[in-house]
């Protein structure tokens, strides 16, 4: 992952020139043995996997300004104009429903007051409050909050004082470094001037500022490692150090840290990779690696299938999690800043109705929504298509990257009242064109967007058990 899906799977597979810690950490009596290490290093990568996946986008969004992907400094809100496309490659199964807006948060020195204006309640928005152990800590917008205008304050993991008057509501991160995600809905290409002046309205501010009061003294400077691909594969553990320096540990995780801490893992400390004897290196490798396969084969069997579809409510905060690290890496690799299922549930697929390899180059498809069984949702739906191998929107002739909701009335429906999507790689046909979702010419994921589903039936809550149900995609 980080730029594209295997960033972060070639992360695991950790060639035999990597180690782990420095030699005299051999001679301690508390060192484990190889096999206990790989253990450990099984269960470290699944733990870590998130944070560093996390720092990963941080580094390429907030630190380095020749990403290619830089938004803006720590608490400053990046407006994007336009919605997802093709090109945007830092986060797997982007959302392309959309526009987003962006601050990564810096709470060290002070909390950040994020105000909102007041937005039509017919458009939906969402401030999603997401922490470096990607727990999502807190909402505002449309289902949590209401359209209403309101200041809202954000604080670190240490942080004590009152809250101010006219803060509505006080968020705390678990990490010093946070990110709050804006979604604001567009109607369609022609509604963009208005997402614009709704984003203009988004204002953030450190507290001090808000209250017109003297700031503290600025957080100490911070040099932030680079990551890449490269990196990644042989530095693991090396970014989860200095992510895990942000982020005091919780009740939850004194045991994981314990143990990591047997390899030498943890804030503050560094390994030197080159000195561990061979048997070290290979085990250490072997049990990220494993950790890696797990972590696969969760996702793919995330949730409860159901005609083919992968129905769950994997990301949430602190509680929800409880400790389930698998869960919580799962929830990351699947789709890394994904809501909170009550905000938004995301059905997911990688096979048809016959459970085979969805697959554009070698046959076309078609989804149907029978009549009056749309996704049941107080605001709006989609079906996103993504390359299978990347999980990234693809490059297509008519830049469509997701059938929506806002869609419908230039839609055909069928004589029957059924709506039908032509999922393929070619155009069906002009008749057919304002139903069709291009695929490539290659394996396809597809993930159903349903923001604020309903509650009562029918409804796909609770995620997985619910009274409504996807539609198969049938391969013609």
């Amino acid at each position: 992952m980080l730029t594209k899906r295997d960033l972060l799977r070639s992360a695991a597979a950790i060639a035999a020139g990597a180690a782990i810690v420095k030699p005299s950490l051999l001679m301690a009596q508390s060192y484990p043995d190889i096999v206990e290490a790989k253990d450990i290093a099984e269960e470290g990568l699944i733990y870590g996997l998130p944070l560093v996946m996390n720092y990963a986008i941080m580094y390429e969004y907030a630190v380095d300004r020749n990403s290619g992907q830089f938004k803006a400094p720590f608490n400053q809100i990046k407006n994007e104009p336009n919605v997802y496309t093709y090109k945007d490659t830092a986060i797997v199964t982007p959302n392309s429903d959309t526009p987003y807006s962006f601050v990564w948060l810096d709470l060290r020195a002070e909390p950040v007051v994020l105000s909102v204006p007041a937005i039509d309640p017919k458009r939906y928005y969402s401030v999603m409050l997401c922490d470096g152990n990607t727990y999502n800590y807190g909402y505002i917008g449309t289902r949590a909050t209401g359209s209403d205008a309101g200041d809202y304050m954000v604080v670190g993991p240490d942080w004590e004082g009152d809250t101010p008057a006219g803060i509505k509501q006080v968020f705390r991160s678990s990490t010093q470094f946070s990110l709050a995600g804006y979604r604001t809905q567009l109607f369609g290409p022609d509604d963009l001037d208005n997402v614009k002046k709704v984003q203009a309205g988004y204002k953030v501010q450190m507290l001090s500022a808000f209250l017109k009061q003297t700031p503290p003294a600025a957080a100490p400077t911070i040099d932030f490692p680079k990551i890449d691909k490269e990196l990644a594969k042989t530095n693991f553990f090396d970014y989860l150090d200095f992510a895990l320096q942000f982020a005091p540990a919780q009740g939850n995780e004194k045991e994981i840290r314990a143990k990591l801490a047997r390899l030498g893992i943890g804030p503050g400390k560094s390994f030197d990779f080159k000195d561990l004897p061979l048997e070290h290196k290979l085990e250490i490798g072997l049990g990220m690696k494993e950790g890696q396969r797990k972590v696969d084969e969760a996702v793919d069997n995330a949730g409860k299938a159901i005609n083919g579809w992968r129905v769950s409510g994997l990301p949430g905060d602190s509680a929800h999690y409880n400790g389930d690290w698998l869960k919580r890496a799962v929830a990351a690799q699947a789709g890394i800043y994904g809501n909170d299922p009550e905000e938004a549930t995301y059905p997911f697929t990688r096979v048809d109705s016959q459970g085979q390899t969805l697959d554009g180059s070698k046959h076309n498809y078609i989804l149907t929504f029978p009549s009056g069984q749309l996704p049941p949702v107080n605001s709006f739906w989609s079906v996103t298509m993504y390359d299978g191998k990347s999980q990234l929107l693809i490059k297509n002739p008519i830049d469509r990257y997701l059938i929506n909701s806002p869609m419908l009335p230039g839609m055909k429906k069928n004589e029957d009242g059924s709506l039908t999507l032509y999922i393929q790689k070619d155009n069906p046909g002009a008749d057919k064109e304002a139903n069709w979702l291009p695929a490539p010419n290659d394996t396809i994921y597809l993930v159903m967007r349903l923001y604020w589903p309903k509650t009562e039936a029918p409804s796909i809550l609770p995620a997985g058990e619910g009274t409504w149900q996807p539609p198969a995609v049938v391969a013609q």
